[in-house]
């Protein structure tokens, strides 16, 4: 159950460091601290990363929980089966801990194994096989010493689905958000564009379970409202997030698109650096409407090892052509 718990890289040194580490950076602690550094591996071993795509529907999210099922803990059994390592020789480490009920279609990660293999196409399909069908592994690849799934990132990319009309498409119901007001999406668009550039967004962050006080400075590269029929896609991109920052934006941009409140509140609200003030007009959403879409990452880390397997991404069965003979 899941509550129970390329080719050779390069000899490195610090041993216990970078082991520990391993093991820290398992237990999904310090999402934010040591952005933009590299995690080498101190024995031979080969590292690979996986993108994965999931429908947070039933999982409590994607960090390892002994208690209740996540998307780590379910992908690391997978791991486990197909490799036979242990989840802490594995040190499955995933780029982004996605809430609760939270989807992705770009989630990526990384572990290690301590041996090669010669092409990725049959243990891809293995691992998807080991799955339940709400996760799946889309891309299977070696990676660089370098590559750390966390540490490398240099942005992120989230989607908020709004469905807005009358009554909910029920086919959307577990991806979209229903809100029954109409909204001005024109007037969202340009509010949205006060979140852009590096700012303060204490406000917009719930207090974390974690002990530690994470920089509540981010940079957001864009936010985009996109108009598909009723449905409303409010798209960000950003350096990194803080907890439950995405939905608390999107909350504020409904209040502002119902016309509950003025389009310059979010100026308001940031300068406030006050999560109190956010809640003086709007409420959390939940977290169904949410997708990480994509991990953007160094170039330089995606550069694969010279000599290793061919990234995997799925094969397409084929018939096989019986010749039958006449007589």
């Amino acid at each position: 159950m899941c509550f129970s718990a390329a080719l050779a890289l390069p000899l490195l040194p610090n041993l216990e460091k970078n082991s520990a580490n391993c093991i820290s950076n398992c237990s999904g602690k310090d999402e934010d601290s040591k952005k933009g550094q590299s995690v080498k591996l101190s024995l031979p071993a080969y590292k690979w990363r996986l993108v994965i795509a999931y429908d947070g529907t039933r999982f409590s999210g994607w960090q390892y929980q002994q208690s209740t099922p996540t998307v780590q803990c379910v992908l690391e059994e997978a791991l486990t089966k197909k490799t036979k390592i242990n989840r802490k020789e594995l040190c499955l480490v995933g780029a982004s801990r996605t809430d609760a009920g939270v989807h992705a279609w770009g989630q990526v990660a990384h572990f290690v194994t301590p041996f090669n293999y010669e092409t990725l196409d049959g243990v891809h399909r293995a691992v998807n096989g080991l799955l339940p069908s709400d996760i799946r592994v889309r891309e299977f690849s070696p990676a660089a010493p370098e590559f750390h799934a966390r540490f490398s990132v240099t942005s992120k990319i989230y989607c908020y689905q709004v469905y807005n009309s009358t009554i909910m498409d029920p086919f959307l119901r577990h991806y979209a958000y229903h809100s029954e007001y109409k909204l001005d999406a024109a007037v969202m668009r340009d509010s949205a564009k006060h979140f852009v550039g590096k700012h303060d967004f204490s406000a917009f962050a719930n207090t974390s379970r974690n002990d530690r006080v994470p920089n509540p400075v981010k940079t957001i590269l864009r936010f985009d409202v996109v108009e598909k029929g009723p449905l409303l896609l409010l798209e960000v991109e950003g350096s990194g997030f803080l907890y439950r920052q995405v939905r608390n934006m999107v909350a504020l941009l409904l209040q502002v698109g119902r016309q509950a409140v003025p389009p310059d509140i979010v100026v308001r609200i940031l300068e406030s650096r006050d999560r109190k003030e956010l809640a003086r007009y709007t409420l959390l959403l939940p977290p169904h409407g949410l997708s990480l879409e994509t991990v953007k990452y160094n170039e330089e880390h995606l550069i694969l090892p010279t000599d290793s397997p061919a990234s995997s991404f799925g094969r397409h069965h084929s018939i096989s052509k019986c010749k039958v003979l006449f007589v």
